[in-house]
Parts: C-alpha cells; structure tokens; sequence
C-alpha cells in the first residue's frame, strides 16, 4: 500500500487537473455557442445554394463550364480540415484517419497532395510525399482559424479554384467533420471540384427552365466561383464548431473521470491511514503489555 504522503499529493494532482479540465470544459462551451449559431444560420443557404449550383450547372454547356472540367481524376487534391489544437477525442484523428484510407483505397493508383488546414493535419502530412509544394497553392493555412470569416478564407478557396482551372489537378475533396451536435462529430468527404452536375432523371417530365440574366458567362465568371467560395467557407465553420463540440466532450468525460479517480483516491487514503493508526494502537499495547510483565 502507498505511503500516506504519496496518495495526499496524488489527490492534490488529480484535484488540479479536475480544475483545468473543467475550465477548458467551460470555455468550449462558451466558443462552441457562438460556432455553433455560425453554422446552423449558414448551411440551410450554402445547402440550398450548392443545390442550385448543380441544377444551373447541368443547364449549362459543359463545354462552357470551366468549373464541371471532368478529366477522369488521375491528380487529386485532398483538403484535410483539422484544428490547431488537440485535447479534443478523436476529432483530429479521424480527419488524418479518413485521409489516408482514401489515399489508400479510393485513389491508390492517383497522384495526390493534401493541404491541411489546422496544425494537427500539418503535423501529421509534412513529412510524407502527398504535402503540398508549389508557391501557387495556399500556405500557412492554419491561421484561418485564427479569425475565422470568409474574408480571410475567400483568397484560400480562389488559390485552390484556380489551381483546377490550370488543370494543375482533376479533383479536389474536401475532408472535414460535420457538425451534428456537442457529442457527434461525422467525418465527411465532399467533391469540391469539379462541380456535380445535376441531370434530369430518365423518364421524368419536370424540368427546370433557367432565364439567365444577364447571361450565362456571367453565371460561370461570376455567381459560381462565388458559391465554391461559400461552400469552403461552410466546412471550415462545420470544423471549427465540431472542434470545440469534441472538445466540450472530451474535457466533460476528463472532468468525470478525474472526480472518480479522485474519490477513489481518498478511499484508499482513508485505508491507510486507518491502517497507520491501527498499527500504531497495537504497537502501544504490546509495548504496554510488555512493560507490565
């Protein structure tokens, strides 16, 4: 059984722990509110705007479509979302995780370069061969996070636009976790480029007759690149609340588990020193015994 001493400091370690846990809970908690009214004021319109992207897109000549460009997909371009810090589960581990599975799987016998967004991802991509190289494409991604709005990101999504456009790659995915609530973090993959295009199905009679005003290459130069610029914008605020849900998380099961560490801790402080004074009760009997014969 541990000393007296040593279970008194234990107890005093896990109790300041217990103290940082729950105050990194709180702050979380604080952020996460914010993010989390970002989100969900901003994905009904990136959603109904992505819709209305694919339907005007498959109304458009493909040909005259720089942005629907399919060339069969042989150089890929992987943006891996993370965040800049850890403490947080499995957030950051499931993003590098879902990453190598695709480049492992999906796009084995592809040329791939990812471009982390967040520290953990640079860490965990700048030693392999698929990390980024070339002054056209976006570096220092991970202060995005450091003021978060789409001015900032806009010039990181047109970098990577154009990119595609110099047909530097075929396609570019998105890796990021969507967030669904404080507890579920859903690690996602969604085509950024090129642009699906939504075609009527086979038999159906309803389709959707666009007047482009004032014309359709202001469509393409102008209201599409504007779209794409949302729908980066919108995975990076889907990651920066999942973070500090997985975070919140995470910080609440340490704060819990660090109380029952700490109560069993205190169990067997009370053991010993139960068993000192026992121990010390009959060692002055004996003694007294032994004085009296």
């Amino acid at each position: 059984m541990p000393s007296l001493k040593e279970v008194r400091n234990r107890i005093v370690s896990v109790g300041s722990t217990m103290q940082i846990t729950s105050a990194m809970k709180m702050v979380s908690a604080a952020k996460l509110k914010r993010a989390q009214d970002a989100i969900t004021q901003m994905r009904p319109y990136a959603n109904k705007l992505k819709e209305i992207l694919e339907n005007v897109s498959g109304s458009v000549d493909a040909s005259e479509n720089v942005f629907a460009r399919n060339n069969g997909g042989k150089n890929i371009l992987i943006v891996a979302i993370s965040s800049n810090r850890g403490l947080a589960g499995a957030f950051n581990a499931n993003i590098i995780k879902k990453v190598n599975l695709l480049i492992k799987d999906e796009y084995s016998d592809s040329n791939v370069t990812v471009i982390p967004v967040g520290k953990k991802a640079t860490d965990a991509f700048k030693r392999t061969k698929y990390f980024i190289s070339g002054q056209d494409l976006p570096h220092h991604t991970s202060e995005l996070f450091d003021k978060l709005n789409f001015a900032n990101v806009s010039p990181v999504a047109e970098q990577i636009m154009n990119a595609f456009l110099n047909k530097q790659f075929d396609k570019v995915i998105l890796v990021y976790n969507q967030f669904r609530n404080a507890a579920v973090q859903i690690p996602t993959e969604e085509q950024f480029l090129p642009i699906v295009q939504t075609k009527p199905k086979a038999g159906s009679t309803s389709k959707v007759d666009y007047i482009f005003e004032p014309n359709e290459q202001f469509i393409i130069n102008e209201l599409i690149p504007r779209s794409l610029k949302t729908q980066f914008y919108k995975a990076l605020l889907d990651s920066y609340a999942s973070e500090h849900g997985a975070r919140m998380t995470a910080m609440h099961k340490a704060t819990d588990n660090a109380k029952a560490m700490q109560k069993d801790l205190k169990i067997t402080y009370n053991k010993a020193r139960q068993a000192s004074i026992t121990k010390e009760i009959l060692e002055i009997v004996g003694g007294a015994e032994a004085l009296s014969k």
